[in-house]
């Protein structure tokens, strides 16, 4: 583990979502001490001044690491991994092939399952009364992930037991939030994928950092 920020204050802000949760999973991975704030998003508590003051897009998950301060779940998780989780093999080294399937399969997951396909349903759904109701959208949605979530499986039956072959590491902590978030919305998954989700989820930094997003 890097000495950088070592001493440093760590602050999470953020709890009881599957984008908060990739946050805490990767923290309690690395075995870091950090303070929590367990806002929750739609509750008020990301549009108060002192919470727009550090992320004017008023989102969740939120870290502050020392002098940094970092939105974006995904974004969080590469920044530890990198910062204090290459001696763990949490990513990949700088500059590397496997680097730059890191970054693939992150951008694919971040994009095509959690913003173009999950989060569809969800508006269209749980968050109809924002959002509207969106039948065809929904069904689409559906059929994208389903259609998506296949080069994942495809992926891990052949040459699994993770996205970078034998090494677990931060792309993992977002496939696996995502196929939890898709089976919480009822989304089928293919007995691959949840041979995976099993294998992930049984990690001890997962079962901390879930416990740590609870909002309770």
């Amino acid at each position: 583990m890097t000495e950088k920020n070592e001493t440093s204050r760590r602050i999470l802000w953020g709890a009881g979502t599957a984008r908060t949760l990739r946050a805490h999973w990767m923290l309690h991975e690395l075995g870091i001490a950090y303070e929590m704030r367990p806002i929750g998003s739609r509750t008020g508590e990301t549009q108060t001044a002192e919470f727009t003051g550090l992320n004017p897009r008023q989102k969740i998950p939120l870290l502050q690491d020392g002098d940094l301060t970092l939105a974006e779940s995904a974004a969080i998780v590469t920044y530890l991994a990198e910062t204090y989780g290459q001696p763990a093999g949490l990513i990949p080294p700088a500059g590397s092939p496997e680097r730059a399937k890191y970054f693939e399969w992150c951008f694919f997951t971040m994009m095509e399952l959690d913003a173009h396909t999950l989060y569809v349903i969800r508006k269209h759904t749980q968050l109809a009364r924002i959002y509207g109701e969106a039948a065809d959208a929904v069904r689409a949605a559906r059929e994208g992930f389903d259609k998506q979530v296949r080069v994942a499986d495809q992926l891990l039956g052949s040459k699994g037991p993770f996205l970078l072959g034998g090494s677990f590491t931060g792309a993992d902590i977002l496939l696996t939030t995502c196929l939890s978030w898709a089976q919480r919305l009822e989304v089928p998954l293919s007995a691959t994928l949840q041979e995976y989700a099993e294998r992930t989820t049984s990690r001890e930094g997962y079962r901390l950092g879930f416990a740590a997003n609870q909002r309770a």
